[in-house]
């Protein structure tokens, strides 16, 4: 079934005692929310905001008091933000969404039922007072399982006089820059809910070198639980071919550590999220190997925060190592995630478990690899005997030669 994402606007506009306007905020919102099914598979879902939206409980602040952006929408479901100023800016402290798990609509096979709480550090920059931050294009940020989308957001905070400032300071993602970021083009997009189709935005020029290689980590508490090397291409066949380099100098790294599961979440700043999801696996009573059990990749619409294309597949079983060791394949291997969508990965290095000392242990390497390191001394033996092989003639040549001549004198 085709359609489109439902995401409504919201407008919140809260008087003080006087009937003035102090805190007034028009944004659209979505989220991207990773959970727990049934069968023990991770699904990822869209919540967007219902038609109906209250905004119980929120409050003008002080000088002594934050204050308090909040709505309600859906099954259940809610969002707030704190903001706290100072003498000469204003700024979001933390973003707190509820989600309920049991708005079948949006999470139809939950494992776990009920609300769920996910607290974020706001990451924007504080704003000067009576200036309205603006930010038109998307922006997004990942904490734990949640992606959070944001875009057409206008929002001020301790509004003067009770007049909206004309003032504005605009969002980076608003900004002009020299090389501004394309959009690939459209696709039709499945979730848990439903199926969207965006518009058409101009595809992103081919990129005509391999990805540059990145190092993402991961750690549990102070220690390194997870290390990656890996240069990333995407491959989207839409209306036509398209090809995505992500960039490791704008990619952050984020994700979850485990004994028997671990997941790697990168996002490039520029509307692409990819996932790993690794596993453990018992070979016998007394080995285990990990592998490469699921990946998943999504595209955003920098101009509206729609899903472009979504991607999943949790059906791999890849980059098998032993447990305590780390996997290596200099090649490129393709991973494919479904029809429309291939993830190209190159000099790719990876322990997703038993991390040491911050450093990769032993590494298994691909049967590419190893055949190539098998190969090399082969090819070289070969080669000396041939050449052995031609003196040796040679040298059988000469003597013949030789004795002839003798003969002959």
């Amino acid at each position: 079934m085709s359609g489109f994402f439902q995401s409504y606007a919201v407008e919140v506009d809260i008087k003080d005692a006087s009937n003035a306007t102090c805190l007034y905020a028009d944004w659209m919102m979505r989220f991207l929310i990773t959970y727990e099914s049934n069968n023990g598979d991770y699904k990822t879902t869209t919540l967007n905001l219902s038609s109906s939206v209250t905004h119980n409980g929120s409050v003008c602040g002080n000088d002594t008091q934050a204050a308090l952006l909040a709505v309600q929408f859906g099954e259940g479901h809610s969002w707030s933000m704190n903001i706290t100023k100072n003498n000469e800016t204003y700024q979001g402290d933390f973003i707190t969404l509820t989600y309920n798990t049991n708005d079948t609509a949006v999470f139809p096979d939950a494992k776990r039922k009920g609300p769920v709480t996910v607290l974020v550090k706001d990451p924007l920059h504080p704003v000067q007072l009576n200036t309205v931050f603006v930010c038109h294009n998307s922006y997004f940020f990942e904490a734990e399982n949640i992606t959070q989308i944001f875009w057409n957001v206008t929002v001020q905070a301790f509004v003067q006089n009770g007049t909206v400032s004309k003032k504005e300071t605009r969002c980076p993602a608003d900004r002009p820059t020299s090389a501004p970021t394309i959009p690939p083009t459209i696709a039709n997009v499945t979730t848990a809910s439903t199926t969207t189709l965006s518009p058409a935005p101009t595809s992103a020029p081919k990129p005509v070198e391999n990805p540059d290689t990145g190092n993402y980590s991961l750690k549990s508490g102070n220690k390194t639980c997870f290390l990656a090397t890996v240069g990333l291409q995407l491959n989207v066949t839409q209306n036509k071919p398209l090809l995505i380099n992500i960039n490791p100098k704008t990619t952050v790294a984020d994700g979850a550590c485990g004994n028997t599961t671990a997941t790697l979440k990168l996002n490039d700043g520029n509307s692409t999220l990819i996932g790993f999801t690794f596993a453990v696996k018992n070979t016998s009573a007394s080995v285990q190997k990990f592998y490469l059990r699921e990946v998943n990749v999504t595209l955003l619409n920098h101009l509206n925060g729609s899903v472009i294309s979504s991607a999943d597949n949790s059906n791999f079983s890849k980059w098998d190592a032993f447990l305590g060791s780390s996997y290596m394949c200099r090649k490129e291997q393709t991973l494919q995630i479904n029809e429309d969508v291939q993830v190209h990965t190159f000099n790719l290095w990876i322990q997703p478990f038993l991390v040491e000392a911050n450093k990769f242990a032993t590494a298994e390497e691909c049967i590419a690899d190893s055949d190539l390191n098998f190969l090399i001394p082969i090819a070289v033996g070969v080669v000396l005997g041939f050449l052995i092989i031609l003196v040796f003639i040679s040298y059988i040549i000469g003597r013949r030669k030789s004795r002839t001549g003798y003969q002959s004198v």
